[in-house]
């Protein structure tokens, strides 16, 4: 779509490039292609993005929908000036809540505010939304950049989205039939993910530290920005196949308030996870941000994944199942806790 008689020399002098918006969408449009599945129904660029939905096989078809950002992980890109993966935590943060109920993830639409449009970094922005599509089989139909000149600096951006999937209702994930004895199957994290990222900067003093991208020993080498830049995991395709072959009593995302206030979600009134501490595979970030912050390991629990992104419940009988259908796609599953009798929905011990 080419707009040669579209500029506006009053909104340019006021702090808006429309054809820069216009150039960001054509540098975008190679990314989005990658994301095309059957459901696609138009070009981007229209006023709305349009899906078409297969209903075969479903009695009861119930759409799912989930929105979140990225929140001041951003900064962390900013100060590497590293743009093309920030989008996969967008994606991840609301397909992996999308995945909780059930649902397949369908289609996705972004929203990227800027303080100005530089049609490169809109666009490795954008290659990270579509990277974070294909990992999780959704359609990229649409989005909106807004150029918000004199409200953010130059050199400021925000990312949102929002997802949403599809599942028939019989087949929702139903924590009406958890019982003690099940069992807490945790998934693997990638590190910080996108949520705790205001004490992290804090902790790490990000917008002053001239050793954030130096080699750190208890990262392995690693930089602690790199680190911290690791985009969050997506676990949708894992997630769809265990429901396929294992009945699924509860899943929780580990997002924002870590496990005191995500696993509780997924697990009915009078009942409680027990989690065993010594099983869970904590991250070295994690111990590295304990360490130089001084936090307790309570507000640790409370604030982050601590290693575990995702967290199962399943019958007994059926966890060695679990284990391998899970290992087969990529996740390195393993045990954490079990379901009990308790008022207290969450007891680390």
């Amino acid at each position: 779509m080419e707009h040669k008689n579209s500029h506006s020399e009053s909104y340019a002098a006021a702090g808006v490039d429309i054809v820069a918006g216009y150039r960001s969408v054509e540098l975008m449009k190679k990314h989005i292609a990658r994301t095309k599945n059957s459901g696609c129904l138009d070009e981007v660029g229209g006023f709305g993005g349009c899906f078409g939905l297969n209903l075969q096989g479903m009695e009861e078809p119930v759409l799912v929908s989930g929105t979140d950002g990225v929140g001041t992980k951003l900064k962390i890109a900013m100060i590497l000036d590293k743009h093309d993966t920030i989008g996969i935590d967008c994606v991840a943060m609301c397909v992996n809540d999308v995945i909780c109920c059930g649902a397949k993830p369908l289609f996705f639409l972004d929203y990227i505010a800027c303080g100005k449009n530089v049609p490169e970094r809109i666009a490795e922005l954008v290659a990270g939304v579509a990277e974070g599509c294909v990992q999780s089989g959704s359609a990229l139909i649409g989005g909106e950049t807004a150029e918000h000149p004199g409200m953010m600096a130059e050199d400021d951006y925000d990312l949102a989205g929002f997802s949403v999937g599809i599942v028939d209702k019989k087949k929702m994930i139903d924590n009406s039939k958890m019982a003690p004895g099940d069992v807490v199957i945790a998934l693997p994290s990638t590190g910080v993910h996108s949520n705790g990222f205001s004490l992290v900067r804090k902790v790490f003093d990000v917008e002053n530290n001239e050793h954030l991208t130096e080699p750190c020993q208890e990262l392995g080498g690693a930089s602690i920005a790199e680190t911290l830049l690791t985009p969050t995991r997506i676990y949708v395709k894992p997630m769809l196949a265990l429901f396929e072959q294992v009945q699924v009593k509860g899943v929780s995302h580990i997002t924002g308030g870590g496990f005191y206030e995500n696993i509780p979600r997924a697990i009915p009134d009078g009942l409680g996870a027990k989690i065993d501490k010594s099983a869970i595979r904590i991250l070295p970030i994690f111990d590295l941000i304990a360490k130089t912050g001084n936090i307790p390991e309570r507000d640790m629990f409370n604030t982050f994944n601590m290693g575990v992104g995702m967290s199962v419940v399943v019958a007994k009988e059926d966890v060695e199942k679990t284990l391998e259908v899970l290992k087969a796609h990529g996740e390195d599953a393993y045990v954490i806790g079990e379901i009990v009798a308790s008022e207290e929905k969450v007891i680390l011990e």
